[in-house]
């Protein structure tokens, strides 16, 4: 029965990588446990995110703002044929158009909450109280923030729906707390990234690095995530072959430019590389640096750097910030938030006593595989779906 079993993964927008990366997680889990799997969701841009191969085999409809979004919504309530629907986050264009189809096919739904949406807009703080007028203006002209699907409203609404699920599934206690529902963590293929199978010297090469003693964060630039706090650091370190390597720039705004203004001398930066090239990229790390700042956004994630370094068995330097702590375990390197002086003090300590930070990461490696692994994700899910 198991085997035929067809799952139908729901993601809000394929242009962005805003709910696909934990898409495609959950789909190697899933596929683990003899499940048939497809991702379908809707382009609000021309084209798919460029981490999405041809080997995906997505589903998408075109996205656009209402009212035309409820033609797009009929044509993928037509496609969507799964025996379950595992929404990604509760958006309007996943998990409403989910609860839709459940509406008048019974088909059970499961929503993933992989971040707390309106912490974007305030969080809890966030009210829509327009006069008449100004609500007439939202929804009736052509500019209307009302004609957004994903605008903070109709995200408020969602959370108000997360109970419709049939089951939840989050990934740090924040959500857990808000949410409920079962914890299922961002796993790692740890087979795909195995430190053996990688040469880091060789890598290094392959990159343009040899030169250097390399902190990489394998991300995208934003404000919260603190890299701005490194950079402070390697200002006073002030040693020539250090460098800041950021793999693939930020596709939201011109930050990482911002950065590079202000600290090009210590900042190396590469393009995006398909996800089966990312592993020998972090093969070139000498740490993974995860700096988290402490804002709404950060308590309620799971970043995947982490298990990028992990799996890799890298140094990692975090930051006390939500679950960090909890996934690091005693394998990391831990500081405050926004606090430069102490990421100074452990890079310092980490190239001081380099092969000891580095058994660090042999034992991050191991937690990793643990707990963290795809096959981890797999254990969680089949008791989450035998329950439906």
């Amino acid at each position: 029965m198991r085997e035929k079993l067809k799952i139908s993964l729901l993601v809000w927008n394929l242009s962005t990588n805003d709910g696909f990366i934990r898409a495609s997680l959950l789909k190697k889990a899933l596929l683990k446990l003899g499940y048939k799997v497809q991702i379908f969701g809707f382009l609000f841009d021309k084209e798919l995110y460029k981490a999405i191969s041809s080997e995906d085999q997505v589903y998408s409809v075109s996205g656009s703002n209402y009212p035309d979004f409820f033609k797009s919504i009929s044509e993928i309530l037509k496609i969507i044929d799964g025996d379950i629907i595992y929404a990604i986050k509760p958006q309007p264009a996943s998990f409403g158009v989910a609860l839709l189809k459940k509406l008048y096919s019974k088909i059970p739904v499961i929503l993933d909450i992989d971040d707390w949406e309106l912490s974007w807009y305030g969080g809890d703080k966030w009210h829509y109280r327009p006069t008449l007028k100004q609500l007439a203006r939202d929804l009736l002209k052509k500019d209307g923030v009302l004609r957004s699907p994903n605008h903070p409203l109709y995200l408020k609404w969602m959370e108000g729906l997360v109970n419709q699920a049939n089951a939840v599934t989050v990934h740090t206690s924040f959500l857990q707390q808000r949410f409920g529902g079962q914890f299922v963590p961002n796993g790692k293929d740890t087979s795909l990234f195995d430190p053996t199978r990688y040469n880091s010297e060789e890598s290094r090469s392959r990159y343009g690095l040899s030169e250097y003693r390399i902190l990489m964060f394998p991300g995208a630039p934003r404000p919260y995530k603190g890299l701005e706090d490194v950079l402070i650091a390697l200002d006073k370190i002030n040693q020539p072959d250090l460098r800041l390597v950021i793999v693939g720039g930020s596709p939201y705004d011109n930050y990482d430019e911002q950065l590079q203004q202000k600290w090009g001398r210590w900042i190396i930066k590469l393009p995006n590389y398909p996800a089966d090239i990312m592993p020998d990229l972090v093969a070139a790390a000498h740490i993974v640096v995860v700096p988290q700042r402490d804002t709404p956004e950060t308590r309620a994630q799971f970043p995947l750097k982490l298990t990028d370094g992990m799996a890799m068995a890298k140094p990692i330097l975090s930051t006390r910030v939500g679950d960090i702590p909890k996934i690091l375990g005693d394998t990391g390197y831990l500081v405050e938030p926004a606090c430069p002086e102490q990421i100074t003090e452990q890079i310092q300590l980490i190239f001081e006593n380099l092969e000891s930070a580095n058994q660090q990461g042999i034992k991050a490696r191991q937690r990793c595989v643990e707990l963290y692994s795809i096959e981890a994700m797999s254990s969680v899910l089949e008791s989450v779906i035998t329950r439906l």
